[in-house]
């Protein structure tokens, strides 16, 4: 059983221990992770806020997710599923939404509100059984699960491999710019283990804004 990732003064328990072990592992990462000091990977609080603002910002620039989202918590300021849901698709659209994003709010609203996902027991499941769940949610494939792991519930040993931008970190950092296949990034990734999240966001770290992940926003 997953056990609840808790943490001191806001960084993830394991934070240190993992990178300790990353760098005395991994070459680059002995480089890497020094240079960005006491940075660490900072949680987001409420589940449905995180899952709704992920599907906002697919296949958009950070900057137009940033603008949808402050117009929908005009409209929605508590971003509940209840509000949501009262919204409607109209006035979601109204806030730059594509009808289908609209519609892929709207059933993440309602999947929380009439409780078909269990998100009071994620922090105990396993991260698999966690991404199964939220995947059978319109607009929620396996990257948007991932991220939500990596960013809600903290999880140590996510490594999103359909993510840009971990591709990218991994092929400037350790291929010289080379494309990298899955194959690649897995072989590279092995040794990170168990703290393949920590391993990712150090290379994320190391890209330039615009193609860090826009689950970052």
């Amino acid at each position: 059983m997953a056990i609840m990732i808790t943490t001191e003064a806001g960084v993830p328990i394991y934070w240190e221990q993992a990178k300790q072990e990353l760098m005395k592992r991994d070459r680059i990462m002995r480089k890497l992770i020094p240079q960005f000091g006491d940075l660490h990977l900072t949680g987001r609080g409420d589940a449905f806020t995180t899952l709704a603002r992920s599907i906002i910002g697919q296949q958009i620039s950070v900057t137009s997710a940033q603008a949808s989202w402050h117009r929908l918590l005009q409209i929605c300021p508590k971003c509940t599923p209840a509000q949501i849901l009262k919204a409607g698709s109209e006035n979601l659209g109204l806030c730059g939404l594509s009808k289908r994003k609209a519609e892929y709010i709207l059933d993440l609203a309602d999947h929380f509100k009439e409780k078909r996902v269990h998100a009071a027991q994620w922090n105990e499941m396993e991260d698999e059984d966690v991404i199964a769940e939220l995947i059978n949610i319109r607009g929620i494939g396996r990257w948007t699960a991932e991220m939500f792991l990596i960013f809600n519930l903290l999880r140590p040993n996510i490594l999103p491999l359909d993510d840009p931008g971990l591709l990218k970190g991994i092929s400037v950092n350790y291929f010289s710019g080379e494309p990298v296949s899955r194959s690649d990034a897995r072989e590279v990734s092995a040794n990170w283990e168990p703290w393949r999240t920590v391993a990712t966001w150090y290379l994320w770290r190391s890209l330039d804004a615009e193609v860090v992940t826009a689950a970052q926003q």
